[in-house]
């Protein structure tokens, strides 16, 4: 007997149904690797996505666009444009900014490209004006965006004591959080020590400009020393001359020559020296309130949501205790958790239904509640199997991999219902208990390995896909593709052991109605088939109909990358003629909120005014301001969608006639996501030599395209003219009086 039935085969799961015990603790096994392997998998919004492109970017605040293009731009270009693989250079050049952008094909090394870069732009360095901030060097990487940004205020302190606290304490405080890369404070005041010179006694003193700002700069220095070595030991010395008090810098001495010989000023005599603030060139507020923007970035690989969760017990923790002052105020402006929260539990809510109703469908149709168990175990078992090996492949969980969970669920669900239902057809056919599981596996074993393969087939070639598709849903396939092997796993394994020892009983009374149901409908198809079978043509016609009309609709439906999520996060951009200041910029965008905070649907509003802050980055820009409104949750809001929303509120926009102002405004999709070189979905170049009829011919492309339908928020990057004043030397004159260009040019900057 025993020989007949390991004659019958049926490979894996013949030997699962021989050895049930073992099969059950290797899965209690597998279990306990897969939850361990689900604690490590970090969550996030999307798959970790790098772009194959660098930036370098070179601040000198105040510098003119043509200045900043001669002197940084070329010579960034010059250096960068010879980075090895490199396949496209742009630059972009505005006031006291320069920004190179370096592109390589998909597939490169970006972290061997970024030091190959980083090489060149040390060798630019040494061509780069002094007066230039340390330029930056970056990777396009998603995830140096934010995870939380807050807005700390408060109506006691001054900005200049307020971001000193921020920047000092709080900042301090959450940048050892575990996951923490980094905490950036932007806006706000920052303390600066002013020397005014009084020009009419410098004078008479017969010193100018240049002659204090060289007494403050030698009088200013740490000088190493070297070592004092003495018959005990050595100790390193140095000359510390750097000030240590206002009053040290009113007392500095300044030589003159005079007829009596030299005699020493103070520099408190001939300039006044004020313990004051650097001029505000960027306003932050909150829902109307000023204050300090904190940033919150995570390391490449930490999970988003707990590193938000750990900044927000920090931040409680410090208020319970004591550390915040009762004066000071922090509220959180974007937090990304929450979208990955409502993304995951939606995606998960839509797994777990799918599990539920799988399971339902399996006891209607077996009429049996420890096979239905059997599905109901199945399910999860075979999930934790996929962990293990996206834990393997260094994967996250996020909206891709857990839609490939869901489609990997309903694979499951199909080989083992296919197993299952075979156990239970041969055991109802009365044959032995033994024999009748062995004889089903063996018939629908190469029947589930032949069907998975063929599904594998069907998807990995995808993995193979270059470009951004490649690097959004290549965890998506991969996923897919673990959840699919993990099914057959566990439908030759796990099923086939437990549903041959489970005996088929008696049927109920539900049972066998449905069975009554099912026989109904097999004889009604029956029916119907053969009377198809005499009219061939008629199930032509009928699909050649069927086509006709779901064809056009298909074909002229709107093709789209991802599918807009409409979480209420508004982006509003505000530009004014070239020539306004902070102050007058400040008045226009406070009308437009005054509009907005009168919108039902608002929720809060961040604005920033005179330029924008990404991390300590400030980029000034007098005449422009931007506002990110969040309104209130869809069903809040009345089902209005946020593009409703835009539409209605620029109607009021446009009735209040806000004269020099441009006002863009769209809805923020999936941060991190760029299908472009471009911020905007559409974007085109014009290129040529002549700078003049690039400008002229963009803004005619403009005009044009003002009237097709769709296109919105329409402009060209050469639409704003700067204003400058172009100081010329007359050098024979400069020469006479013993200056050079470039003692005039400090003149006049320190002067303004």
């Amino acid at each position: 007997m025993s020989h007949n039935l390991r004659a019958i085969g049926g490979g894996l799961a013949a030997w699962s149904i021989r050895h049930p015990i073992g099969v059950v603790m290797i899965t209690l096994a597998v279990m306990v690797l897969g939850l361990f392997a689900l604690q490590r998998l970090n969550i996030d919004l999307l798959p970790h996505i790098i772009y194959p492109d660098i930036r370098v970017r070179v601040i000198d605040p105040g510098v003119p666009a043509t200045i900043m293009e001669d002197e940084v731009t070329r010579q960034l270009e010059e250096q960068l444009a010879i980075t090895e693989d490199a396949i496209h250079v742009e630059s972009q050049t505005s006031e006291g900014r320069s920004g190179v952008s370096l592109s390589f094909e998909y597939g490169k090394d970006i972290d061997v490209a970024l030091r190959d870069a980083s090489t060149r732009l040390d060798r630019a360095k040494r061509f780069l004006p002094d007066s230039v901030d340390a330029p930056i060097i970056y990777k396009r990487d998603p995830s140096q965006i934010a995870i939380a940004e807050y807005v700390i205020s408060s109506a006691l302190r001054s900005p200049v004591e307020l971001r000193s606290w921020v920047d000092y304490s709080l900042g301090k405080w959450l940048l050892n959080l575990p996951g923490v890369a980094a905490a950036e404070v932007g806006g706000g005041l920052v303390r600066e020590i002013q020397v005014v010179a009084d020009q009419e006694r410098l004078a008479g003193m017969e010193l100018d400009i240049l002659d204090l700002a060289d007494a403050l700069e030698t009088g200013n220095k740490e000088t190493p020393a070297g070592r004092l070595l003495m018959e005990w030991g050595e100790i390193s010395a140095r000359t510390a001359g750097r000030f240590r008090s206002v009053r040290e810098i009113i007392d500095l001495p300044i030589p003159v020559e005079t007829d009596q010989g030299t005699r020493l000023l103070q520099l408190g005599e001939v300039a006044q020296v004020i313990d004051g603030a650097e001029e505000e060139r960027l306003r932050i507020r909150f829902d109307g309130l000023p204050g300090i923007k904190l940033s919150i970035q995570k390391q490449p690989q930490a999970n988003t949501v707990s590193v938000v969760d750990a900044v927000n017990v920090r931040l409680a923790e410090l208020e319970r205790d004591g550390l915040v002052p009762e004066d000071i105020e922090i509220q959180a402006v974007d937090d990304q958790a929450r979208y990955v929260r409502r993304s995951l539990n939606n995606a998960l809510t839509a797994a777990g239904s799918g599990a539920v109703l799988a399971m339902l469908v399996v006891f209607i149709f077996l009429g049996s509640l420890r096979r239905t168990l059997i599905i109901g175990s199945a399910i999860p078992i075979a999930v934790l199997v996929t962990f293990v090996l996206m834990s393997g492949a260094g994967l996250t969980l996020n909206i891709m991999t857990l839609g490939g969970l869901a489609l990997g669920i309903g694979m499951l669900v199909d080989s083992t219902i296919v197993m299952l239902e075979n156990i239970y057809r041969h055991q109802r056919l009365g044959e032995e208990s033994e024999r009748a599981p062995l004889l089903a596996a063996s018939e629908v074993n190469s029947a589930i390995i032949a069907s998975t393969s063929t599904n594998l087939a069907a998807v990995l070639p995808f993995l193979f896909i270059t470009g951004l598709v490649g690097l959004l849903f290549r965890e998506l396939i991969f996923t897919i593709s673990a959840a699919i092997i993990a099914s057959m796993l566990v439908a030759l394994t796990l099923v086939p052991a437990l549903a041959g020892r489970i005996p088929a009983r008696r049927e109920g009374l539900l049972r066998r109605a449905i069975n009554k149901i099912l026989e109904w409908l097999q004889n009604g198809y029956g029916w119907l088939l053969g009377w198809l079978i005499r009219a061939p043509w008629l199930i032509l016609a009928a699909f050649i109909a069927g086509l006709s009309v779901t064809v056009p609709p298909f074909l002229d439906s709107k093709q789209i990358f991802l599918p807009r999520m409409d979480e209420g996060r508004i982006q509003i951009s505000l530009s004014a003629d070239r020539g306004i200041n902070v102050s007058g910029m400040n008045a226009l965008t406070e009308r437009v909120e005054e509009i907005i905070s009168g919108q039902p649907e608002v929720e809060s509003i961040f604005t920033t005014v005179g330029g924008h802050v990404f991390g300590r980055s400030q980029h000034e820009a007098a005449n422009r301001a931007s506002i990110k409104v969040q309104l209130l949750p869809l069903q809040a809001r009345g089902d209005i969608s946020s593009q409703s929303w835009i539409t209605r509120v620029k109607k009021e926009l446009n009735q209040a006639r806000l004269v020099g102002l441009r006002v863009r405004m769209y809805t923020l999709g999936v941060r991190g996501i760029r299908f472009n070189r471009s911020d905007d979905d559409f974007a085109m170049r014009i290129k040529g030599p002549d700078l003049a009829l690039l400008e002229r011919l963009a803004a005619q492309v403009v005009e044009r395209l003002k009237g097709l339908e769709g296109l919105v928020n329409l402009g060209h990057s050469a639409e704003e003219t700067n204003q400058e004043l172009s100081v010329r030397v007359d050098r024979k004159r400069a020469a006479s009086y013993g200056l050079t260009v470039e003692d005039v040019g400090k003149a006049v900057r320190f002067a303004l």
